[in-house]
């Protein structure tokens, strides 16, 4: 199950107790202070890791909360700190204080980690001829998590426009299939391998009228396309759904726009599908005509003109 928000609870550990100790012996009638000073609590940690691709995990644990740190003791020994505790996102996550809603980090690449919550200091020992102190309490707080994901490329339509049966002929990714709208009710990522380079491609679910302002949950999948740095605009071209392509295209920049200016002005590669059915051929030069932009003819199904559209593609990267 893919799930790209959550909310989870940190706590760092305390820090252990100072301790109040004197040294005496048969030869010392009045004793010197030697307490130990109290060990760190443990920080709470986020790090992305490349092996994950989904907060799924943070639906079944929610809290996230560190040991204290071990008190000190006599002969001026301190106590041990506590060990940090990791908790593993994927590589895209945001991390966000839910109070304030504050970005604490950005994790993009795999390793990346923050310190989300840290560790309370110890306590001081009298070995400083001063009065024993209790250890500190950690930092708490509830986060946001918010995941875009990874990719360079990021492929939008209408539903049903082909975009599954696209990703799955030109990258690794298999998504589910079918003959009706919205079959992909998650973002999915694929790999492609071109003679240039190699890329990632994210298929988004379909987007309809109105996507921008979360109809149809639009706005939670075009977050997915905002780290994106071209898109490839899959298009319809034979009508079969009884829309028009042309108002298909403009009407899909318009939700980007809307979206945001920053994701509508994203390089396009405009790819024409179900070139093999009857009426495309039409279509698509009324299309060219209106557009007057570079427009790819495919068969997503018949795997007919994937080859150009990958190299474009990688040429436009």
């Amino acid at each position: 199950m893919f799930i790209d928000q959550a909310k989870i609870y940190v706590r760092g550990g305390k820090g252990g107790r100072g301790c109040n100790s004197f040294y005496r012996d048969k030869y010392t009638r009045v004793g010197f202070p030697d307490g130990g000073d109290g060990g760190k609590g443990a920080d709470i940690i986020a790090r992305a890791d490349r092996n994950l691709n989904t907060l799924l995990d943070f639906q079944y644990q929610r809290h996230f909360m560190g040991r204290h740190g071990e008190h000190g003791s006599g002969k001026k020994k301190k106590g041990k700190e506590a060990a940090s505790v990791v908790f593993r996102v994927p590589p895209g996550t945001i991390i966000r204080d839910a109070e304030t809603d504050c970005i604490l980090r950005d994790l993009k690449e795999d390793g990346d980690e923050v310190i989300v919550a840290k560790g309370g200091a110890g306590g001081v020992g009298n070995r400083n001829r001063r009065e024993a102190t209790e250890g500190e309490p950690g930092e708490e707080r509830w986060l946001l998590l918010d995941l875009k994901l990874i990719a360079e490329c990021g492929i939008v339509g209408f539903p049903n426009c082909g975009k599954s049966t696209l990703i799955s002929g030109i990258s690794n990714a298999h998504p589910k299939v079918a003959a009706y709208p919205f079959t992909t009710k998650a973002p999915i990522l694929g790999v492609v391998k071109s003679h240039a380079r190699t890329f990632i491609v994210a298929d988004i679910p379909g987007l309809i009228e109105g996507s921008s302002k979360g109809r149809g949950l639009g706005d939670r999948f075009l977050r997915h396309i905002e780290r994106t740095k071209i898109l490839v605009h899959l298009i319809d071209m034979s009508g079969i759904e009884g829309r028009d392509p042309l108002e298909d295209y403009k009407v899909i920049n318009e939700e980007l726009k809307d979206y945001s200016y920053e994701v509508a002005k994203k390089p396009q590669v405009i790819a024409a599908n179900k070139m093999d059915l009857e009426g495309a051929e039409e279509n698509l030069k009324r299309f060219k005509h209106a557009v007057k932009k570079k427009v790819y003819p495919v068969s997503a199904l018949k795997k007919e003109g994937l080859e150009e559209l990958v190299e474009a593609i990688a040429k436009k990267l």
